[in-house]
């Protein structure tokens, strides 16, 4: 201790260099230059390491900043030593500088495992694209499975369209058949009294009235028409919907029409039209007075989109203010809102002076074979 203290009496190192003056500079210089370069280096290491707190054997990171600290410290010491032979405090720092050295060989060796176990950039840019190709097959899958959840949404609410609309058609078949018994038992009762007020006696009244009966029977059969055809001429259908009222009211009736064919949806909805109409003409319209007529027509309009036109007008009669149905019952909905809806066409139901006029309109391509 005594001897590190008393320095004096070693000799400084410039003697060693004969005091000259480019070689004091030469060998000052560079040593200062190296110890400021040692500087810096430890003070990057820790700027980098407190940006990267994730970073794994810091301790290592530590040895190295302390290796290169002690080594730029014994530069500058070399630089102090050109004046002042302070020898024992170089070797007491480069004492230091070894053990620290030798710790950071050994450290370095014993995580040689682990570092050699830090992937390579390359080898992380080819990770980064398997992960980025497997990234876009998911991307194309999720897209896939969007496209075909998509498919099945449009399929259930297709399906669901389907089942709400026949259901719709159940409810109003059911309401139809209700409404329509009732009317048969208003046209029965109607042309009971009419059959009456013609007949002789009992037995030809008997006779006159079931073969009338019969007859209405027959016609309400005319919505499913006999036979393998899938076709039926609309006159038909109007003809053998009508029997009743035209054997009843003979010549009060016209039927005018060229020959066109429907296919089954049509004949039946065009078939519940007509009965309609029969049924409300007799309790209400132009039947049920003395002196009123119907008259019955269709034409095909040619156009863009060929047309039937299907007219349906009543003359004379009781005033339709007087006892007609209410016209927002279930006739009048079956008329202009459910047969036209189902032949994808329109309606329209007047009441004036002169009678009912009741007008359908349906596209030809959408009614016949």
């Amino acid at each position: 201790m005594q001897a590190m203290i008393e320095h004096a009496s070693y000799m400084a190192h410039g003697y060693c260099l004969l005091w000259q003056p480019w070689l004091v500079t030469l060998w000052a210089g560079s040593d200062l230059l190296i110890f400021f370069s040692y500087l810096a280096i430890p003070v990057a290491l820790v700027v980098f390491l407190r940006r990267r707190p994730d970073l794994q054997h810091r301790s290592l990171v530590f040895l190295f900043a302390a290796f290169i600290l002690l080594c730029g410290l014994t530069h500058i010491l070399s630089v102090v030593t050109l004046w002042y032979p302070i020898y024992p405090f170089v070797g007491v720092v480069k004492l230091a500088t070894g053990l620290v050295s030798a710790a950071t060989a050994i450290t370095l060796f014993r995580l040689i495992p682990a570092l050699t176990a830090i992937p390579s950039p390359q080898h992380l840019q080819e990770a980064i694209g398997q992960l980025q190709t497997e990234a876009l097959e998911h991307t194309e899958t999720m897209n896939a499975l969007e496209k075909i959840r998509g498919e099945l949404e449009i399929r259930v609410r297709r399906r669901t369209d389907e089942l709400e609309a026949a259901n719709e058609l159940l409810s109003v078949m059911a309401s139809e058949a209700l409404h329509r018994s009732r009317n048969l038992l208003g046209v029965v009762v109607s042309l009971a009294r009419k059959t009456a007020d013609n007949a002789r006696d009992i037995p030809s009244f008997l006779e006159v009235f079931t073969g009338r009966i019969d007859a209405l029977a027959t016609a309400t059969s005319a919505m499913k028409p006999s036979g393998q055809n899938e076709y039926v001429a609309l006159q038909t259908i109007v003809e053998r919907q009508l029997q009743p009222v035209l054997e009843t009211y003979k010549d009060r009736v016209t039927i005018n029409g060229p020959e066109f064919l429907l296919n089954m949806v049509a004949a039946q909805q065009i078939a519940l039209a007509v009965h309609e109409l029969a049924t409300n003409a007799i309790k209400y319209g132009a039947l049920s007075g003395a002196s009123g007529s119907i008259d019955i027509s269709w034409a095909r309009v040619e156009g863009e989109e060929p047309s039937l036109e299907f007219h349906w007008l009543e003359e004379g009669g009781t005033p339709v203010a007087s006892g007609s149905e209410d016209k927002g019952g279930f006739g009048t909905q079956l008329l202009t809102r459910a047969v036209p809806v189902l032949l994808g066409g329109t309606a329209t139901r007047d009441f004036t002076r002169t009678g009912l006029k009741y007008f359908l309109t349906v596209a030809v391509a959408k009614i016949t074979p």
